[in-house]
């Protein structure tokens, strides 16, 4: 008797988990689907897999071609539905980039993210921060402070990582798990720590520590 409810217990796990692949697949968004249609751009071969996380101001995001974004990501331009923006596009993400699981991606005025971009699970870029000056006023109704983001081509993104506003990452860089990212950075260039700072530059030819 143990061994049969065993039995049945693993066929009916197996079906349920061919069954949800199966769903997800068919549920995540391609070019050609109705979920596609909003998008300022959604590039030939892109994809968004499902289950999505929030999405927002989809005509104001720009996907390029045969880019995937993993499950659970939130792609936001602006904070609620119907917004209106000041700039168009808000969002852009580039050719044969893919955005990890759990990843949030909120613009407001411009984040630019080149071609080839990869990033670990859980990421956040944002180009947006409350304002801190006043010292009467709550922080969290003050108002926001916008400075635009740029992510160059080729670039690594680890796991974990948060991307400030203001934060412009040169072409093949790699930002270390769990950094804390905010201000200009070269390219070729290792970036870690809170704050991230550049540990390692190549110059053409080697690594190289940055002179102190």
């Amino acid at each position: 008797m143990f061994r049969l409810r065993s039995r049945c217990r693993s066929a009916i796990g197996r079906l349920i988990r061919s069954a949800s692949r199966t769903l997800n697949r068919a549920a995540s968004i391609g070019p050609n689907d109705h979920g596609a249609r909003p998008y300022k751009q959604f590039g030939r071969g892109s994809i968004i897999s499902w289950p999505t996380g929030n999405m927002y101001g989809e005509r104001w995001i720009s996907i390029g071609e045969d880019t995937m974004i993993a499950a659970h990501v939130t792609l936001s331009a602006g904070m609620v539905p119907d917004q209106q923006m000041m700039t168009d596009p808000v969002v852009i993400i580039g050719d044969r980039c893919l955005i990890g699981r759990g990843s949030s991606i909120v613009g407001h005025y411009r984040i630019d993210i080149g071609n080839d971009v990869y990033t670990g699970m859980n990421v956040y870029i944002t180009d947006q921060n409350h304002g801190y000056e006043d010292l009467d006023t709550p922080i969290g109704v003050q108002d926001p402070l916008d400075d635009p983001v740029v992510i160059g081509s080729g670039s690594w993104i680890g796991s974990g990582a948060v991307i400030l506003p203001g934060a412009r990452i040169g072409e093949h860089c790699v930002v270390a798990a769990n950094s804390v990212v905010r201000g200009q950075f070269p390219p070729n260039a290792v970036i870690a720590g809170v704050p991230a700072k550049v540990v390692r530059v190549h110059d053409g030819l080697n690594w190289k520590r940055p002179e102190n």
